[in-house]
């Protein structure tokens, strides 16, 4: 498997993926440069992938690097966590979170329901990467990345802190209160719920130079 590396200096933070005869899939246009005997390809996209290309800001167009050598990702002010994904589990990535993983995990989609994605100002089509294999990925953060886990339980979030969460969570999108009085008079807004069981990874505390950059210019997340 590939072995991948967060590597950081001047308050930036990039991935370092070495490849021994392996290969890892990218975020679209994530590369920074390669050494080695690397080659990169882009694999023929399914139908399914030109569709969702139609309705989302997710790209499932990755490149793939192959062969013996070192490939190194852009760097941001952000983050980045690495992950296992386990045979059995499937994983939902939240929106632009995928970074790289390993060739052995598998990349497909997963739609949220149209009143979800409607009530989440998502129009009525959120597309979202899913994961299932064995094998690391990393995912493109804001700040330190909190593991918990549900067991018939549920997680009420004042926004989009849920990274990624296991296939038996549920996600809707309701009023925090229960009346709507209590809602107009607690100043909170629609609140993201997850139930079920299983795990999610948790991202409420951006690093300090990433939360500057976003206060001056809140387009620009990731540099």
């Amino acid at each position: 498997m590939a072995r991948f590396e967060i590597e950081h200096t001047e308050g930036m933070r990039w991935v370092r993926v070495d490849l021994d005869d392996d290969d890892v899939r990218t975020e679209r246009g994530a590369l920074n440069h390669m050494q080695g005997s690397v080659q990169m390809d882009v694999p023929w996209p399914t139908l399914t992938s030109w569709w969702v290309s139609l309705f989302s800001d997710e790209s499932l167009l990755r490149p793939r690097y192959v062969g013996t050598g070192s490939v190194f990702l852009d760097s941001t002010l952000g983050g980045y966590h690495v992950m296992k994904v386990r045979p059995g589990e499937r994983w939902i990535l939240d929106t632009k979170c995928f970074w790289a993983s390993d060739g052995e995990v598998k990349l497909s989609v997963h739609r949220e329901r149209m009143w979800t994605s409607y009530r989440a100002d998502q129009g009525l089509f959120w597309y979202k990467t899913a994961l299932e294999g064995d094998g690391q990925v990393v995912l493109a953060v804001d700040g330190p990345v909190q593991e918990v886990e549900l067991v018939d339980d549920r997680l009420v979030a004042d926004g989009p802190f849920v990274i990624a969460r296991t296939s038996g969570i549920s996600l809707s999108v309701r009023r925090p209160a229960r009346s709507w009085l209590s809602y107009w008079l607690s100043g909170q807004k629609l609140a993201y719920v997850f139930q079920g069981t299983g795990k999610i990874l948790l991202c409420t505390t951006p690093y300090w130079r990433q939360r500057m950059q976003q206060a001056r210019d809140p387009a620009a997340a990731f540099m």
